[in-house]
């Protein structure tokens, strides 16, 4: 095996080299793949129908109000009072169309949003929540980190900003080719008077505002493509920041005993000035996007009357025809400005797209990492047994392994796995899990759920105790006799009263009680083998004891598995083994870094044991 060792490999080559800028094509296709496979396909469907629908007779609604400023000018010139009141009514019924069709559009806008947000985050939950793939991608990069924000903040701007953004180019554009024909039609009235010679230019509104618009835009392409990245950077150590906020605040009472307020208000204030820097850096890329948006919306103003001021005053536009091209011209530039003016949109946009794609790309990689290597054979057994054959874990440090090559683990057995401090005494219990896979040799489970694992740190999820106690059961899998009997067994009677409060039960109880809770959880799921993490290591006395009677009497039929240290007046296990570590055998440390996704991170190799 030693020469084999600090190899690992890929299965797949990656999608791009570290550190290239990802392709927005690609992500945009594979988030709208996603989201049409999703049950709100048709939702979606309906609301883009409805929103074209509803935008389209707005730009029609458009052209009539445009339409309407030639008349409405011209009786104002004449001083015609008549028709003024006229066109006053045909205003009205003009306005209100397009109050109702813009009413219409806010609900059907913001309706979207809400559809987007649930087919996106259900996805995610989909993608991030398969069996073993949230352990995977934690141990696998930088990618891994802070899965909460990238689901909840990130995915909700994406969302909004998707509808936002959409609904505005779809709006643009369909203005662009209602009005285009129109400026085109007025531009023949424009004529130039030059050296005695009268002449017209065939469209020249149209393209004086083409090259107005496109002059603009890139210039704020130009000035403000740094925010994109600037954005994304910006969300990731707002992440971080918001992390080492929870964090604190989970840990407030160790900070507190040792006194370490001063320590932790220095962390905090390196996470917040590189917030704070970047914002500064935001700060600078949108002043100089400022002056080009805004002085680029300060000059629409004056320069459609003055591109139309030759016709005017040529005689070939009457004041009212005059205020209809400036109309029409405002008309096209809005369509054609609105890149400019949500470019900061745009990038802000562009980076949290980056954030959400590359997460979910980065979840459907995890399960092609290490797919060259050696992987440990898992199988069913048929007689309740656990059988451990050859057993070489490939960890990050080197290879661990027991000290028996074949081992066989019948029902009432108590078998404790010792080890060094590094030996990899977790890794060893994941593996029997089956979150870990890299290695050689087989690993043989009874068949179905029959095998429930308790890792050193209890969890214990939100919710009633009830739920807390048949999960992941459905909690009206057990009677409430059930559930007082099996708290009372384990010591926690004074529970017996609250099963249905909804509580944060790992704050309202003590360590060593949650891990009662936990024993209490396999009383009633009664499984035919327990693996069992150092918990019992990091128990009290009396807690301990408790346990084991519990695993003496309750279940004693129960094959149990302890993977931790030995102790020299623990008469409880009738076998135990050896785990040894090979510093240098094969070693395989999960790795996405070579799929574009970032850096290891350095924590996998801690969690050995």
């Amino acid at each position: 095996m030693a020469e084999e060792s600090n190899k690992s490999s890929n299965a797949t080559p990656s999608p791009s080299k570290s550190g290239a800028s990802p392709r927005l094509g690609p992500q945009i296709l594979m988030m709208s793949r996603a989201l049409f496979a999703s049950p709100q396909r048709n939702k979606i469907i309906f609301l883009a129908i409805a929103l074209v629908a509803v935008i389209g007779a707005t730009a029609y609604g458009q052209i009539r109000l445009n339409a309407w400023n030639q008349p409405f000018y011209d009786a104002l010139s004449r001083k015609n009072i008549g028709a003024f009141f006229s066109q006053l009514i045909v205003f009205g019924f003009i306005a209100c169309g397009l109050l109702i069709l813009n009413v219409a559009k806010t609900w059907f806008s913001l309706k979207s949003t809400i559809v987007l947000r649930e087919g996106l985050v259900r996805d995610l939950f989909d993608q991030w929540l398969k069996p073993g793939r949230a352990f995977r991608l934690s141990d696998a990069g930088d990618i891994g980190n802070n899965p909460d924000q990238r689901i909840h903040e990130d995915a909700r701007h994406l969302c909004e900003l998707s509808a936002s953004l959409v609904i505005g180019l779809l709006e643009s554009s369909l203005l662009l080719g209602s009005f285009i024909g129109v400026l085109w039609m007025l531009s023949g009235n424009v004529t130039f008077h030059f050296n005695g010679r009268s002449f017209g230019i065939p469209g020249y509104m149209v393209w004086t505002a083409l090259i107005y618009a496109g002059t603009a835009s890139w210039l704020s392409w130009l000035v403000g493509r740094p925010l994109i990245q600037l954005n994304a950077q910006h969300y990731a150590q707002e992440a971080e920041l918001r992390f080492a906020l929870v964090w604190l605040n989970e840990h407030i009472d160790s900070v507190a005993l040792y006194g370490g307020e001063d320590d932790e208000k220095q962390r905090l204030g390196v996470a917040l000035e590189t917030v704070l820097r970047i914002m500064g850096r935001i700060v600078g890329a949108s002043t100089r996007l400022t002056w080009i948006t805004s002085g680029y919306g300060w000059s629409t103003i004056v320069v459609p009357i003055l591109l139309a001021a030759p016709g005017y005053f040529g005689g070939g536009l009457s004041f009212g025809a005059l205020m209809m091209s400036v109309g029409a011209f405002n008309q096209v530039q809005q369509a054609l400005r609105w890149f400019i003016d949500n470019f900061n949109a745009i990038a802000d946009w562009r980076a949290t797209l980056l954030r959400i794609a590359t997460f979910r790309q980065a979840l459907v990689a995890v399960e092609t990492v290490g797919a060259n290597e050696k992987q440990i054979e898992f199988s069913e057994a048929s007689d309740n047994k656990i059988v451990l054959e050859n057993l070489e874990i490939a960890t990050p440090t080197g290879c661990a392994k027991l000290d028996q090559p074949h081992v066989e683990i019948a029902q009432g057995e108590r078998v404790l796995i010792s080890g060094e401090s590094g030996a990899g005494k977790t890794i060893l219990f994941r593996t029997i899990a089956g979150l870990w896979r890299w290695g050689m040799g087989q690993v043989t489970l009874p068949k179905g759920h029959a095998v429930m694992f308790m890792p050193r740190q209890p969890y214990v999820p939100l919710g009633t105790l009830r739920a807390a106690l048949a999960y992941p059961s459905d909690q009206v899998s057990h009677s409430d006799e059930e559930l007082a009997a099996a708290l009372r067994s384990a010591g926690l009677d004074r529970l017996s009263s609250a099963i249905d409060h909804v509580e944060r039960w790992d704050k309202e109880l003590s360590f060593d009680e949650q891990q009662r809770l936990v024993f209490t959880r396999m009383l009633l799921h009664k499984p035919h083998c327990v693996v069992i993490d150092e918990a019992l290591d990091t128990l009290d006395d009396a807690t301990r004891e408790c346990i084991i009677q519990l695993l003496n009497s309750e279940m004693k039929d129960t094959a149990v598995i302890n993977i931790g240290r030995a102790a020299s007046n623990d008469h409880f296990f009738t076998r135990i083994l050896k785990l040894i570590k090979e510093p240098a055998g094969r070693c395989f440390m999960p790795d996405l870094s070579s799929y574009g996704f970032g850096r290891t991170a350095e924590a996998v190799g801690s969690s050995g044991g």
